[in-house]
């Protein structure tokens, strides 16, 4: 096999310049594949791997760790060993490259994008030119959980797919700025939480330096490694990524925001939703969604998180560890409206120390941006009258983006709330249209669009599919955690179900206590006539692992015995749902708990 010196170059790397190198992954003499990662970039912003446009052998650095390159320069030459044309910019001659690179123009970020990492070559070449015309079997609108999947699915089923993504990385707002990252700060609260709690059991440490743009550097890297590997994904099952704004034209067809279409035989609307706005709010970067707050741009001394649902909460978590002196204002009688609150309990009986000020049945009725802060008006029984804050999270809900398509002119049904009507196969009232993830009916879950979207995309490919699932879990990732899934006692007393439910503390458990965490419980609801599991919730750490054994439970159509007589590790967390469910049947050793039928 003939080889050939070709050198290797920086790509493009968009607006950013002068971007240090704080990794060198290979070494002269180093045998590298095409997308092998070569160097690891660092911006205030991000972090990124460069990937080898050949593969061959590595004949010299011309780089080295803690210099500043910008697009174009050169970090090593290559004796590749073969030539294979890839949807990475691959050339032989440097000069080729660089005019490659110069001609490229990087996606503009509208103002409410994510921050985003640096643009690999790759992404900016295969951008379509202003007004041409693509076909495809299939066409996805979103890339993230629910889109990217749909896409991956229908082409290992022999579809020919073009994925649309509005931003210039893939991921939708999960694994750019929602479930990923905030899970990473959510480890770095944990970690601080833990250190301070051991100090009442003999292991000190000094008070944690937080370098906020160090963390949320090392964050921004855990999304681009994810990130990243779905572009290698979509590579790899040939998968046409676009990037655009896509609306509908027709029923068979898709017009861009650069003037491009797309025609289709068949559509999957994967659109997601978005934060809720709260009317009437000042225009001050001081005042952010979950995607600004992701940002960590500085930490305030005084947060004020309105709404008291899931996503406030954890960043809540978050502000609270780095040092934040933080208040909740939530307008129900509740936090995490709809949860049990028993469940809700020992996580309000922790906060209850950690922050500021809780104000349940509470509304912000004004805003007003000042020098020192911003000035927070509340109407309600216990509320201050007013107080200023640092920072003011809005953290209301969110708003499904399906009226945000012009579906009408593909004749798809949208609601007033955005949301598409499907049926079982997550077919619109327009068959050859789908529709998954937030802009159909059921909770915003990441997981749930992907079980979504692999119906849509067998059924898009003439496979017989449903989705048909009993039920989904949910998880709360604040410390505590609280993670519950099927039927709920809230929803039992409403719905007038008759139900039996037992519940095992943790203060019983071997493990809980090792940990010094012994404020939850797992328990388990029961059918009265049947002894079937049909719901369940936990509340401590690792509460989102643990609850998938009870789903699979009800999708299992388990019984107390069932699981009980299931021999679990000991000693483990996992084994309180053993012990909740020999509780029910009655032979419990661990606890004292005569059966009551």
């Amino acid at each position: 096999m003939t080889t050939h010196q070709v050198e290797l170059v920086i790509p493009n790397l968009g607006d950013f310049s002068d971007v240090e190198i704080i990794e060198v992954l290979v070494e002269p003499g180093d045998e590298v594949a095409i997308e092998e990662s070569l160097i690891t970039l660092e911006t205030d912003k991000a972090s990124m791997d460069v990937p080898s446009t050949h593969a061959g052998k590595v004949r010299a650095l011309k780089i080295k760790v803690g210099d500043k390159v910008n697009s174009g320069d050169v970090m090593l030459t290559l004796d590749a060993t073969e030539l294979v044309e890839s949807e990475s910019t691959v050339v032989l001659d440097i000069e080729v490259q660089k005019a490659i690179l110069a001609a490229a123009t990087p996606t503009p970020t509208p103002t409410s994008a994510p921050t985003q990492t640096p643009t690999p070559t790759a992404e900016v070449v295969r951008e379509p030119q202003t007004g041409e015309t693509h076909s495809a079997q299939l066409v996805v609108i979103g890339s993230g959980p629910g889109g990217y999947t749909a896409a991956f699915r229908a082409a290992d089923l022999g579809l020919q797919v073009i994925l649309v993504e509005r931003y210039p990385v893939i991921g939708g707002v999960c694994l750019n700025v929602g479930c990923i990252p905030s899970k990473a700060l959510l480890h770095a609260a944990r970690v601080i939480d833990d250190a301070a709690a051991m100090a009442d059991h003999g292991v000190r440490f000094g008070k944690p330096k937080i370098d906020a743009l160090a963390l949320r550097g090392w964050k921004n890297k855990v999304v681009a490694r994810l990130t990243g590997g779905l572009t290698q994904l979509a590579k790899q099952r040939k998968v046409t990524v676009i990037h655009g704004v896509a609306k509908f034209a027709s029923p068979n067809r898709l017009v861009l925001d650069s003037g491009d279409a797309i025609d289709f035989e068949h559509c999957i609307i994967a659109a997601g939703s978005e934060s809720a706005e709260l009317p009437g709010t000042p225009d001050d970067p001081r005042i952010v969604d979950s995607t600004g707050a992701l940002e960590l741009d500085p930490l305030p001394m005084r947060m004020l998180v309105v709404g008291g649902g899931i996503i406030g909460l954890e960043l809540a978590c978050v502000y609270s560890a780095l040092g934040t002196k933080v208040s909740v204002v939530e307008l129900t009688d509740v936090l995490m409206p709809g949860t049990d609150p028993d469940l809700v309990r020992p996580f309000r009986k922790i906060i209850d120390k950690r922050y500021e000020s809780i104000m349940l049945d509470t509304k912000v009725i004004g805003m007003l941006a000042t020098v020192p802060g911003i000035e927070v008006v509340f109407e309600g029984k216990n509320a201050p009258a007013q107080e200023v804050y640092d920072r003011v999270l809005i953290s209301i809900g969110r708003r499904a983006n399906g009226d945000k398509l012009d579906c009408e002119k593909a004749g798809v049904n949208v609601d007033q709330g955005g949301i598409i009507p499907v049926n079982k196969q997550m077919q619109t009232n327009v068959p050859h249209i789908f529709a998954i993830g937030d802009l159909v009916a059921g909770p915003m879950l990441a997981h749930k669009a992907s079980h979504e979207a692999k119906v849509a995309a067998e059924v898009a490919a003439g496979q017989k599919s449903a989705f048909d699932a009993r039920t989904i879990p949910s998880v709360a990732y604040t410390d505590p955690e609280i993670a519950w899934v099927g039927l709920t006692e809230t929803d039992a007393k409403r719905g007038g179900i008759s139900y039996e439910e037992t519940k095992f503390p943790w203060a019983a458990s071997g493990r809980a206590l090792s940990l010094g965490r012994d404020e939850g419980f797992t328990k388990l609801l029961f059918d009265k006539a049947t002894g079937r599991v049909i719901g369940g919730g936990i509340v401590g750490p690792n509460a989102g692992d643990l609850i998938a054994e009870v789903g699979l439970a009800i999708e299992m159509g388990a019984d107390a015995t069932d699981i009980g007589r299931t021999i679990h590790p000991h000693p483990t967390l996992s084994e309180t749902i053993a012990f909740a469910a020999e509780a029910y049947d009655g032979t419990l050793t661990d606890l004292y708990m005569p059966k009551k039928r």
